[in-house]
């Protein structure tokens, strides 16, 4: 994983955007490397898991401040990174980010995820919407043998547990769930929940 010294530009035109607008709260700006950019990059234990090949897209649903996508596209110069989210002032924000730091891999939608039409090789999803809600807009739009990364908290299994009727009526089904620390004083446990579409039809 990247040392917060590689984000050191990101955080400063991240900070510059916040002051503008409300991405995140205040008193989370002490701890934005630690919340939210080390939990973003989480995502590299899915990598060490599964190794892709090719030209992968990556849909980025209800991105906020631009988290997990901002990170990962300036991680994974490989990866084309759609940053997803309804919310025309946070998409401005992101956009100004892309700019300054000239992130070539990283592009912006401001829409809903029920509008759009393409598909996706992975598509990730942090602090959004309960499993069993967000799985619905995120299934239809994977490519086959594509893969869907729900960001939650340390109650994930009580999320998966509810989410369990709605997955199979999706043909989706959980592969694999990563546990993982932020780097945070408190007990801060995390966890990435790894979906996929089955072929059972």
């Amino acid at each position: 994983m990247k040392h917060k010294n590689f984000f050191e530009n990101y955080i400063n035109a991240f900070l510059e955007e916040n002051s503008k607008v409300n991405l995140i709260s205040k008193n989370d700006e002490k701890f934005l490397f630690e919340k939210h950019i080390f939990d973003s990059l989480a995502i590299d234990k899915f990598f060490t898991w599964f190794k892709p090949k090719g030209e992968i897209k990556l849909l980025d649903i209800g991105t906020g401040g631009g988290f997990p996508s901002v990170p990962i596209a300036l991680t994974y110069n490989n990866i084309e990174v759609f940053a997803l989210d309804s919310i025309r002032k946070k998409i401005n924000a992101i956009e100004n980010i892309k700019q300054k730091l000239n992130i070539k891999n990283l592009h912006t939608i401001c829409d809903r995820a029920e509008n759009l039409n393409e598909k996706y090789d992975i598509i990730t999803c942090r602090a959004v919407a309960p499993l069993k809600i967000i799985v619905k807009y995120a299934i239809p739009l994977l490519k086959d043998n594509g893969y869907f990364i729900a960001y939650k908290s340390v109650k994930a299994s009580e999320e998966i547990e509810d989410a369990k009727n709605i997955l199979k009526k999706l043909n989706a089904k959980i592969i694999n769930v990563f546990e993982y620390d932020l780097p945070l004083k408190e007990n801060h446990v995390r966890n990435l929940i790894i979906i996929s579409k089955t072929n059972d039809y």
